[in-house]
């Protein structure tokens, strides 16, 4: 990766980087970061129409980078995510 990964980090810039050949991440919204994706779970926010991508696989890897950025566990971001269904 060419870049820190933090909660400022873009999804998207971050996505493209670490998964350079799914083409679903150039239909990730620019300018959506990391914070943004907490956010929308803290407030049960769809994430998908947050980051403008309904792949379960997105999602995944996305919970995956936000739980190493908060130093959580990622069954924590996932639970979070279950309370808005």
């Amino acid at each position: 990766m060419r870049f820190k990964l933090d909660e400022k980090t873009e999804v998207r810039s971050y996505y493209m980087d670490k998964y350079a050949t799914d083409e679903l991440g150039t239909e990730i919204r620019m300018g959506i970061t990391f914070n943004d994706v907490f956010n929308a779970l803290d407030n049960r926010a769809c994430v998908y129409d947050l980051l403008n991508v309904h792949d379960s696989l997105v999602r995944e890897r996305v919970f995956e980078a936000l739980s190493e950025i908060m130093k959580c566990e990622y069954d924590y971001i996932f639970s979070q995510w279950l309370r808005r269904t």
